[in-house]
């Protein structure tokens, strides 16, 4: 499997990451411990190299327990942690009704010391401001990200929903490594970024590559969650959002049956085969689609299937969550 480098490090990973999240935050009751800590336990067997988590993602397994996500996949990478690339994030709070974005220095330095301790390890290798602060410039974000690495704290860093303004700034001061955007077929409004990546030299690892699921095929408007389950209010899981995606479901299935591939696959495929230093982090917690989605890596897409449908999403109209 060809590995891809994550900007100017002597970081390399695997074409597909991991996306931690869902084992324990936001799609309903978390995964018990023992069985979240199996399956990052088996993800590593797969070939997944590159995971991704953050101090935010925590939440309840059906008996009440409290899922931290650090702290499983520090548990879980004890026998192999020289083999992987670890990706975390801080600067955000869950308040009543929305995040709450806190990136002040005091809160960088807090945020590391927790998240190596729950991680088990002394040494974080990407960590990203997981949201913007408009309260705090990027050059004191940038310069505090540059002590973690002077100190030996942190390798390399990077910005989650990056803008390029920000991106930029940030960047003159300490060079950012990788940025993390939401990236799909349904979401393609940081496309803008790609010739910023290029120049730069920065990754683009995008985050709910599959549009929440929706990409799958897996789901129909009949389809119910959790009630913790944040994709009861995204607007593509919505009778209006899967009748103005039918053309695009169809399409990627059809392309699919062509490739002997998933709709999952085809839509994970696009991305990476548009551009090399694309790599998507979709999250499951089924051992099935975990599988499925590393062979993603192996399917091969032209420049006329993409255009084909670059060109068919450019005329549609999908309600999709954090559309723009």
């Amino acid at each position: 499997m060809n590995q891809k480098r994550l900007g100017r490090t002597d970081l390399y990973v695997n074409p597909v990451g991991l996306g931690c999240m869902g084992l324990s935050h936001a799609y309903g009751d978390a995964v018990s411990h023992d069985e979240a800590i199996e399956f990052l336990k088996k993800s590593f067997k797969t070939g997944y190299n590159f995971f991704d988590t953050a101090e935010v993602y925590v939440g309840k397994t059906s008996d009440g327990k409290i899922s931290n996500n650090e702290e499983l996949l520090g548990l879980a990478i004890e026998s192999f942690r020289g083999d992987i690339v670890i990706a975390s994030k801080f600067g955000i709070g869950i308040g009543e009704n929305s995040l709450v974005p806190d990136s002040s220095p005091e809160t960088i330095r807090k945020s590391i010391n927790a998240t190596l301790k729950r991680l088990n390890i002394d040494c974080l290798d990407l960590y990203y401001q997981h949201r913007i602060d408009s309260k705090v410039e990027p050059e004191t974000v940038a310069g505090e990200m540059q002590k973690l690495i002077d100190e030996g704290l942190i390798k390399a860093w990077g910005i989650s929903e990056a803008n390029e303004e920000y991106l930029r700034k940030a960047n003159d001061v300490c060079s950012v490594t990788a940025i993390q955007n939401r990236y799909s077929m349904l979401a393609r409004w940081h496309e803008n970024l790609f010739p910023v990546c290029e120049e730069l030299n920065i990754t683009f690892v995008a985050f709910s590559p599959m549009a929440n699921g929706f990409l799958t095929g897996m789901y129909n408007q009949n389809s119910t969650f959790d009630k913790s389950d944040y994709r009861n209010d995204m607007a593509q899981y919505t009778p209006e959002g899967f009748k103005s995606a039918q053309k695009l479901t169809d399409l990627l299935k059809s392309i699919a049956d062509d490739k002997n591939a998933t709709s999952a696959q085809i839509s994970l495929a696009w991305m990476m085969c548009k551009k090399d230093y694309i790599i998507p982090i979709p999250g499951t917690t089924s051992l099935k689609n975990m599988e499925s989605n590393l062979k993603a890596a192996s399917v091969k897409m032209s420049s006329n299937e993409i255009s084909e449908i670059d060109e068919l999403l450019d005329n549609l109209d999908v309600p999709v969550f954090g559309g723009h």
